[in-house]
């Protein structure tokens, strides 16, 4: 998977790396010389201090290179969003690029989004068409239900009056029970306002459903309050009422479309069915899903300067779905053009490749039906061309520029043989422990504490210079974003005054575990009717988005894996050791006991054996389930098993871990004051959000496929070295208008972008082109700190948030 890189320095125009500032003990190799001991994190109401990238690196347990001895280089990544390109790598190991723009028509031509007027007009009338069928059957359905009315067949009378059906539908009351359901989930007030906007449904059966105004239920944070509530609209008022979860956790009730208010739908019980999307109600003269080849509506998603669920986001505003329609095999990062495969379930590709008319910076194409969604992880990896931007080489200086091109070609290649051939330490990089002022792991260390208020405390941290800064009261030198100064200024109001409603209209939306945490601590409780949350700590990390909240557990997991990886390779190098672990399904008929011996998986009545290890399942299938054993010193010796096999776990309750000195550094580290005092043996807890199962990474990683390189020289600073996927099809001509245009003048957006302009320096500098495949879930940020080496990688920023 690809990642954000979150360093936050200065670029360097010319810098040494051979002076004193290079850290030594970083490329030591010998046990007696490392520290397992890590720096504190800082306190939050410490004075910002814009940390190096070796210091964050050293804190987040990042500390050694497989080649230390190599030369290193420095260089500016990501001046552009140009400069990175990725490209998913797919499970049939092809790499993915965006071929057509557009969808194919019945004559087996494609169907480009910059048609020409009379096609634009022809596609037009087409939607048109299908618009008027939809309505003649409607049409022919309501006068048949006329004529019904006009035979006098009506379903019941009162006091010697015939009531019609419409009347009788209007003046329909919930039973007494059902009322009080109601009640007991949204209170008096909102469920008068649901039997008015029924009312008013039954009595305009035709209108739009946007023609009605939507009641907006308070928040509900219980998730099995909500459940009853969706589910209870649904029995009460079928196919009238569809409810949907704000961010506020807030809940919409607004009426459903006119076509689904008739019963068309409905299925047992009154309730509506849930084949909503099949048959011919919604695809008339259209073919059926199954023969277009499935329901699920692949298609390729290219994209610059943004992220995946940004670009999902608005399809899904589009679609009325929300983004939750939309699957994909990982998020790429934002600043960068990268290239993956989305799916979309019961949508067409016309009407999706419609959307490229309204997409900036995006575009969507190659549609397929499957019979399949995607999943996080249905992919092999990533390929990464990446441009190095002003490189400066180690003993470049006073060489002419001719000898500086040389000296970086002989750095480069030397690096990136070795590189192909032992590969690098497989860290967790620093995106993964955040940049606020306490780190992810830290939050993630007090919820396995148990110290929840401590947790909380944490996530609504801020530093004092963020906070001046808000005010104009600051450091001058320390830059801060604008989002970062709000959010310190409303955090501060909330610690100072417990006013939610102050602090959240200041809080930046972005802020989404903040305005969580603050909203439900300052809500009234529904059940007394009090402000009386202030202090329920668990509640309010119960509020922030699970995957969120999961993260901050991750991140304590990947920081005692990457001070552990640093250990290994300190402790045995790149040998096979006794004890190592590797992985079941990889190693399947290597095993010392799959040589000889009887079938240890089944027993003599032929019923599967559950091993309490859980090196089988009598539940599915072993490659759902990773699964490791330890290596014999027969086996370590025997040169079946390379140090890329070997894998080390994320502490958990359900993970071996290394018998050998490795497995008692776990131990070690963890019951430490840097690991928090914890056993990693005992990681099960009582609040099954942080009870961590574990799981297994590879030691060490290498590339899918052998680097390639090349060295530029250039002048302007905003020349291009590559090209993109929508460059290319500009270039095939088949005009393209999605993405960005005239990329030597671009003016980036200003969300930490900024204007290129051309380089007065005559001086001409060097850029490095790099073209590597990683599989998925590595670091190409850890992958470029072992070619360049300590410091080398800088990360281009035109916007500092060192105050957070």
């Amino acid at each position: 998977m690809s990642e954000r890189s979150d360093i936050d320095g200065r670029p360097v125009k010319r810098a040494r790396l051979d002076d004193a500032t290079d850290t030594a003990a970083l490329t030591s190799t010998d046990p007696a010389t490392t520290s397992t001991e890590l720096p504190k994190a800082p306190i939050a109401s410490a004075p910002a201090a814009v940390d190096t990238d070796i210091e964050k690196e050293v804190r987040a347990g990042i500390t050694k290179y497989v080649c230390p001895d190599n030369l290193g280089f420095k260089g500016v990544l990501k001046q552009r969003y140009t400069d990175f390109l990725v490209n998913e790598v797919g499970l049939d190991g092809k790499v993915l690029h965006l071929r057509v723009v557009g969808v194919e028509n019945k004559s087996g031509g494609k169907k480009e989004i910059d048609e020409q007027n009379g096609e634009k007009a022809e596609a037009k009338q087409e939607e048109t068409n299908e618009v008027n069928i939809g309505e003649a059957v409607e049409a022919a359905q309501k006068d048949v239900e006329t004529k019904v009315e006009e035979n006098g067949k009506t379903e019941e009378t009162a006091n010697g009056h015939e009531v019609s059906k419409s009347e009788k539908k209007e003046d329909q009351q919930p039973s007494a029970e059902d009322l009080a359901t109601l009640h007991s989930i949204f209170g008096e007030s909102t469920t008068s306002q649901i039997i008015s906007l029924v009312q008013a449904i039954r009595r305009k059966e035709d209108k739009k459903a946007k023609d009605f105004k939507a009641v907006i239920a308070p928040p509900i944070t219980d998730k099995e309050i909500r459940t009853e509530a969706h589910k209870s609209l649904r029995r009460i008022f079928p196919n009238l009422l569809e409810s949907s979860m704000e961010e506020d956790q807030s809940i919409r009730i607004k009426a459903v479309p006119p076509r689904e208010r008739k019963g068309k739908n409905k299925g047992r019980g009154g309730e509506r069915s849930d084949n909503r999307g099949q048959g011919p109600d919604r695809r008339r003269g259209q073919l059926g899903w199954e023969e277009l080849g499935g329901e699920f509506l692949h298609f390729t998603l290219y994209k610059e300067n943004k992220d995946t669920m940004e670009v999902v986001g608005f399809l899904g505003s589009k679609l009325t779905t929300g983004a939750k329609a939309f699957s994909f095999a990982g998020t790429k990062d934002k600043r960068a053009c990268t290239v993956q495969r989305v799916c979309v379930k019961r949508q067409t590709a016309e009407r999706m490749n419609g959307f490229n008319q309204t997409l900036f910076n995006a575009a969507i194409g190659d549609f397929s039906y499957e019979k399949r969604d995607l999943r996080l992880g249905d992919l092999v990896g990533n390929e990464f061309t990446i441009t190095l931007r002003d490189c400066q080489f180690q003993g470049d200086d006073g060489l002419e520029f001719g000898q500086r091109m040389r000296l970086a070609d002989d750095i480069v290649s030397k690096a990136i043989v070795d590189f192909s051939e032992r590969g690098f330490i497989n860290y967790y990089g620093l995106q993964r422990f955040g940049s606020f002022a306490a780190s992810t792991d830290t939050v993630g260390l007090k919820m396995l504490q148990g110290d929840l208020k401590g947790a909380v405390e944490d996530l609504l941290a801020y530093t004092d210079s963020a906070l001046a800064a808000s005010d104009g009261t600051g450091d001058a030198s320390i830059l801060v974003s604008q989002d970062d100064r709000s959010r310190a200024k409303a955090l501060h109001i909330w610690k100072t005054t417990q006013k939610g409603g102050a602090a959240l209209d200041i809080l930046p939306r972005r802020c989404n575990a903040e305005r969580n945490i603050i909203q439900h601590l300052s809500s009234r409780n529904s059940k007394s009717g009090r402000h009386d949350r202030l202090s329920d700590w668990q509640g309010a990390l119960m509020c922030i988005p699970r995957n969120l909240r999961l993260m901050y557990v991750h991140a304590y997991q990947s920081l005692v894996w990457n001070v552990v990886a640093g250990k290994r390779w300190t402790t045995y190098g790149d040998k096979v050791v006794e004890g190592d672990l590797v992985l079941v399904n990889e190693h399947k008929g290597k095993e010392e006991s799959a040589k000889s011996g009887p079938d240890q998986t089944i027993d003599q009545d032929g019923e599967i054996i559950i091993n309490p290890e859980g090196a089988d399942s009598a539940l599915a299938a072993d490659e759902q389930f990773e699964r490791a054993r330890h290596l014999s010193s027969k086996e370590a010796a025997s040169g079946q098993y390379s140090i890329f096999d070997v894998v080390l776990p994320q502490p958990g309750f359900d993970v071996e871990y290394p018998k050998n000195d490795i497995g008692k550094f776990y131990k070690e580290f963890m019951g430490s004051e840097r690991g928090g005092g914890l056993d990693p043996h005992n990681m099960r807890r009582s609040w099954r959000e942080v009870s961590l199962s574990g799981g297994y990474r590879k030691f060490l990683a290498r590339p899918l496929q052998p680097l390639d390189y090349s060295i530029k020289s250039y002048l302007k600073d905003e020349e291009q070295f590559v090209e993109t996927d929508l460059d290319v099809l500009r270039k095939e001509g088949h005009g393209v208008t999605g993405g960005s245009h005239n990329r030597g003048a671009r003016k980036e957006d200003k969300d930490g972008d900024v204007d290129m302009r051309a380089s007065g320096d005559a001086q001409k500098k060097i850029a490095v082109v790099l073209k590597l495949q990683l599989g998925s879930s590595q670091y190409a940020t850890m992958a470029l700190r072992e070619l360049m080496k300590a410091g080398g990688v800088k990360a281009y920023k035109s916007e500092y948030m060192g105050g957070r």
